[in-house]
């Protein structure tokens, strides 16, 4: 029995050892790292990073994953929730980095996460590619390894001030309302000079607490000052609050525009009818024009992220679809997945997106034109781009009893 016994024992140790063997040979997964707002006060747009992320792993593993070297490596996510939280996500991506250890860095949303965790990729030398944070001073600090596909924030209001002076009468004063988070001061310092440039005449110029929920002070004074054309840069809760609280205290001006809010079904969804004639910009719609690898163009995109998510895709979910490819991009250009290497090739790519095209400049970050979007009925509708109107807007804003 013995004898019969230490045969078979051969044959399975040498079975193991096999297995063994083809599993070193087998190209390891590449593992991208990112915490991202899932719980507390801006999940409702973190959320678009997780999916957008997701997705683009899903659909390029489907296609072969990443090819490095003769061999295809499948891309894994590793995902934490920061809970709306800038401390506790630096300590997420320190965790990702010096314990995970995984290969490359997703970004979070919002300017003043991607300002802090970005220190975290510089010091540990890891690339990070993030669609969340606009603001400029992500990008002027020198840093070598943060990437950004949002348009710098300073210039976020620059087609819509161009469109209020096309506009028919022009705004006779402008409101500039601004948080005090990184991204809205951004905003704020770039769009002082165009107003001025512009000839527009500024009469209020005022900055608020991040996550305020009374707005009724500055209604108050826009109201009496008689202003025709408000700017506000803040997230999407305060404009939703802002809004609400303008048309209990009957606040319409000409014209209100926002920074964030209104390229989101949720946003719309939110205000109702409410949301009418609101200005808002996007760098980003769902083209046919913008093309692929992977999803073969932005509304194909779109619809099947609709079909799987249930919610229609903005400019911050084609964002984060774009960072997974630039990593892509970036590793089959080096040939490889270090760190350093991805790095030097990122500086260096080019590659159209279903986001548009990805060039990264000497700081960092890529430039694409807003186009001024409007909620018209159910509708939005792309009104004001580089070569001026597309749709006729609707302006100006009638009074909330009169609509």
């Amino acid at each position: 029995m013995y004898r019969k016994l230490i045969p078979a024992l051969a044959v399975a140790a040498l079975s193991l050892q096999a297995a063994s063997a083809l599993a070193a040979d087998a190209p390891k997964d590449i593992v991208l790292g990112a915490s991202v707002q899932l719980t507390g006060p801006v999940s409702n747009t973190g959320r678009y990073y997780r999916d957008a992320y997701e997705m683009a792993v899903e659909k390029i593993n489907a296609a072969g994953g990443v090819k490095i070297g003769g061999q295809a490596h499948k891309l894994a996510l590793k995902i934490y929730d920061n809970q709306s939280d800038v401390n506790l996500s630096v300590r997420q991506y320190t965790q990702l980095v010096s314990q995970d250890k995984v290969n490359l860095l997703l970004g979070p949303f919002a300017s003043n996460f991607a300002l802090a965790d970005s220190a975290v990729s510089e010091k540990y030398q890891v690339p990070m590619v993030q669609g969340g944070g606009a603001s400029d001073q992500i990008f002027s600090r020198k840093f070598k390894y943060i990437f950004g596909t949002l348009a710098p924030a300073s210039n976020y209001f620059g087609s819509t001030v161009s469109m209020l002076k096309a506009l028919k009468p022009a705004p006779q004063s402008v409101a500039l309302l601004y948080a005090d988070d990184a991204f809205d001061v951004s905003v704020a310092e770039g769009t002082r000079p165009l107003l001025k440039k512009a000839g527009l005449k500024v009469v209020m110029d005022e900055r608020y607490s991040t996550n305020a929920t009374d707005f009724n002070s500055l209604l108050s004074q826009i109201k009496s000052k008689q202003v025709d054309a408000v700017l506000v840069a803040g997230h999407e809760t305060e404009i939703l609050n802002f809004v609400r609280q303008a048309k209990s205290l009957a606040v319409a001006p000409k014209m209100y525009s926002f920074t964030v809010g209104v390229p989101s079904e949720d946003f719309r969804k939110a205000l109702g009818k409410d949301a009418d004639y609101a200005f808002g910009m996007t760098a980003w719609l769902p083209s046919a024009a913008l093309k692929d690898r992977w999803f073969g163009d932005a509304q194909q995109f779109a619809r099947a992220y609709k079909a799987k998510y249930g919610y229609d895709p903005d400019y911050h979910a084609a964002s984060g679809v774009a960072d997974v490819e630039a990593l892509v991009e970036a590793m089959e250009k080096a040939g490889t997945a270090d760190p350093k290497k991805v790095r030097d090739a990122l500086a260096a790519i080019r590659f159209d997106s279903l986001y548009g095209p990805v060039a990264f400049n000497a700081h960092g970050q890529i430039d694409l034109p807003q186009v001024v979007i409007q909620v018209q009925g159910d509708n939005l509708a792309e009104v004001y781009g580089a070569k001026g109107f597309v749709t006729p807007p609707k302006y100006p804003m009638p009074a909330w009893n009169a609509r």
